[in-house]
């Protein structure tokens, strides 16, 4: 599979940062960030994988700014919308798979239960509303594409609810984090790690025919509030010798008291038995991927 070259956008995105080692038993990678190509410009997307004509096209990128994307939904557009399917076009006129991050924000939250990928869609934001018009113009466009909806990504570097929680409890005596907005953590690492697994199944079958060809759900195992994401966190944080912990409890509060410009689905449990079935993945707890990540975060606080 070594020759296999494969185009990795968003590399410095926390998932694309990660995909960078990841997939580098499956092929030769080629990263580009977003200083190096400007998803909004089609030609500079066609004139990259025209140069680089990889066989695999993995898409990391994207405007995440779920609030920011309420007064700029023009840019989150160009970027979450139109280039998903300028990369598809490309992809299929190589005959190379695509293989495109979405988002558990494409659905309301309403549902009650895990959603299952053929579920109805229904976003609240401009954010969610962009990235599920990405999904459907890769499927306008057809041929070989693998759609990965993920959610509450985190890691140990970038911006993310995990470095947010450990800065504040280190400034502040009391947390107040909202308790009623349900989902799954999902660290960076683990659905890069999951990505590599998927890809190079996927060669090793053949599978760039299409046969493979559709969305699915990749985020960690079970489920928790952001408060309780956010409890998990102070309590692992606590255990470190070299972590100046200064908060000592965590206050649920609701949707309602922490008002924000763009609209949060209530409930985006993601069901993950497609793609564990479908590519024989393991699915780790959220709990147990979060002690992995803290694990790696402790160097950078011990004394």
């Amino acid at each position: 599979m070594a020759e296999h070259r494969i185009l990795v956008l968003g590399r410095g995105g926390q998932i694309g940062w990660e995909l960078q080692r990841t997939l580098m038993p499956i092929g030769s990678v080629i990263a580009y960030g977003h200083n190096e190509i400007d998803l909004a410009n089609a030609a500079s997307l066609q004139r990259v994988i025209q140069e680089v004509k990889p066989q695999v096209i993995v898409n990391a990128a994207a405007y995440t700014a779920v609030d920011r994307a309420e007064q700029e939904p023009e840019q989150a557009h160009a970027v979450n919308a139109m280039a998903p399917g300028v990369l598809a076009e490309e992809a299929k006129r190589l005959h190379a798979l695509l293989v495109h991050f979405s988002t558990d924000y494409v659905y309301d939250g309403l549902k009650g239960a895990p959603y299952v990928e053929t579920d109805a869609t229904g976003p609240l934001g401009v954010y969610g509303q962009t990235k599920l018009e990405g999904e459907r113009a890769i499927e306008e466009v057809g041929g070989a594409y693998i759609i990965l909806r993920t959610s509450w990504v985190y890691g140990s570097r970038g911006k993310n609810f995990l470095l947010t929680m450990l800065r504040l409890a280190r400034e502040r005596d009391i947390l107040r984090v909202v308790s009623d907005q349900i989902g799954c953590p999902t660290w960076s690492r683990w659905a890069a790690e999951m990505t590599a697994q998927i890809v190079g199944r996927v060669i090793e079958q053949g599978g760039e025919d299409g046969r493979y060809t559709g969305v699915y759900h990749l985020s960690g195992g079970g489920s928790t509030s952001w408060h309780g994401f956010a409890s998990a966190i102070v309590d692992l944080a606590s255990r470190w010798p070299g972590f100046a912990l200064r908060a000592r409890s965590v206050e649920p509060i609701s949707t309602a008291e922490y008002p924000t410009p763009a609209m949060r689905p209530q409930d985006t449990r993601l069901s993950t038995d497609k793609i564990r079935d479908t590519f024989g993945l393991a699915i780790t707890p959220w709990e147990r991927q979060l002690e992995l990540c803290m694990a790696e975060l402790q160097e950078r606080y011990s004394p």
